[in-house]
């Protein structure tokens, strides 16, 4: 079978959309597929190429069996609605054209960069080939959640256009049973909705031993750090935590943020204007240096903005932490804190609740029993989630079809 996906992001981006799709897409190869991938340069969230990258008209290579045609795009910083618009928009430009040299026999785009499926979607007319929509973020209303867009006339345009692009998908792949709810609400067909959830590869999360050079390099020997690795996004309410963790008394108690986005810069800011000494920024690391970080640290810190929206998302940071035997600190509500309370594998904090995430990050940092408990729930949890089986469990979903359009083309 031959499969075309296309998203924007993808390795050696490092953000969960270039993960999901690189570790699927590699998963899809092992098992017999033809994969292709259209995606940009890349330069996310800094709007700035990647060494060794330049943006032209394209460019092709090879990635661990999966065949990958970078395009053109206006690169720009994540920030701004405006000018990320333009940036989603051309490279939903640029993979149409170059989608239709491609021979495939399905494909596939990814949110939440919401316009590559605008591709998809006209591709498959044109090329008379089913397309599946990945739901990973419910867009345009997540961008209307965190204040970057008003809920006007544009917003129900978008909005429209996205509820026509479910109904025009021959299948819908979300990542959470909250997204499959909320499509079946809004009158999408049951039958067409399969859930995969985020995961994390077991081959390189392993809870090995600290990098205890690392931890000396960083000046943290001693303390209890909590880590934060991904997107400073408008999402991600880390403006609240930064307050907080200002009022924690606790001098062992350190936080580590890695990475970048929209709000680092102000993050940064808040904190020497708050005269924070319990807080370390590091610039973002590439994929495979990720392992050596989660290792130093001793719980992961997943906070989003407190709304309904939400609460109907799982953060992929949660499984790679938990493959580490990291214990969760968790400032999300909903599907999130089912997971991590069936488990039993973290705290909840309700968000952008200042007493609750001081209460809870003393207690785990205090509580050697209990989070002994909860890092050995921790893995259970990633085990639960193994990225492989999760990966041939979308392929078989993605074949089913296939085949049985094949079957009904014979018998026709």
């Amino acid at each position: 079978m031959r499969i075309l996906f296309i998203s924007d992001n993808f390795p050696p981006e490092v953000n969960a959309p270039a993960t999901r799709t690189y570790e699927h897409c590699r998963e899809w190869v092992e098992a017999g597929a033809e994969v292709t991938v259209i995606t940009g340069f890349p330069n996310f969230p800094q709007g700035k190429l990647y060494s060794g990258y330049s943006n032209s008209l394209m460019k092709k290579e090879e990635i661990d069996g999966i065949q990958v045609i970078r395009v053109w795009t206006y690169i720009n910083a994540n920030k701004g609605f405006v000018r990320r618009s333009l940036d989603y928009m051309s490279f939903a430009i640029s993979s149409f054209l170059l989608g239709l040299f491609q021979k495939t026999d399905v494909i596939i785009a990814t949110s939440p960069q919401f316009f590559t499926t605008w591709s998809a979607w006209l591709l498959s007319k044109l090329k008379r080939k089913p397309w599946i929509f990945e739901l990973r973020d419910l867009w345009p209303e997540s961008i209307a959640t965190v204040g970057a867009m008003k809920q006007g006339q544009l917003y129900k345009l978008l909005e429209s256009i996205e509820l026509g692009l479910y109904k025009n998908a021959n299948l819908v792949i979300p990542n959470t049973p909250a997204f499959k709810s909320n499509l079946i609400q809004r009158g999408i067909d049951d039958d067409k909705i399969h859930v995969i959830a985020n995961g994390a590869s077991l081959d390189l999360y392993r809870p090995d031993n600290q990098d205890l050079k690392l931890k000396r390099k960083l000046g943290l020997e001693g303390k209890f750090i909590y880590g934060y690795i991904g997107t400073h996004g408008m999402a991600h309410s880390l403006d609240f935590i930064i307050r907080s963790i200002k009022k924690i008394e606790r001098p062992d108690i350190h936080f580590l943020f890695i990475g970048d986005g929209a709000e680092k810069q102000r993050m940064i800011s808040l904190s020497l204007q708050l005269g924070c000494d319990n807080v370390t920024y590091l610039d973002p690391v590439e994929k495979d240096e990720v392992p050596r970080y989660l290792s130093i640290i001793d719980a992961a810190l997943v906070p989003l903005k407190r709304s309904d929206t939400f609460k109907t998302v799982i953060p992929s940071k949660i499984f790679e932490a938990c493959a580490m035997k990291k214990p969760i600190l968790l400032g999300v509500d909903g599907q999130a804190r089912e997971i991590i309370e069936s488990f039993e594998a973290g705290l909840y904090f309700e968000p952008e609740n200042q007493r609750d995430f001081i209460e809870r990050a003393e207690l785990l940092a205090s509580d050697k029993e209990l989070y002994s408990k909860l890092s050995d729930n921790a893995l259970r949890l990633a085990e639960s989630y193994d990225r492989k089986v999760l990966a041939k469990e979308m392929l078989g979903v993605i074949s089913d079809y296939v085949d049985g359009l094949a079957v009904q083309r014979r018998t026709g």
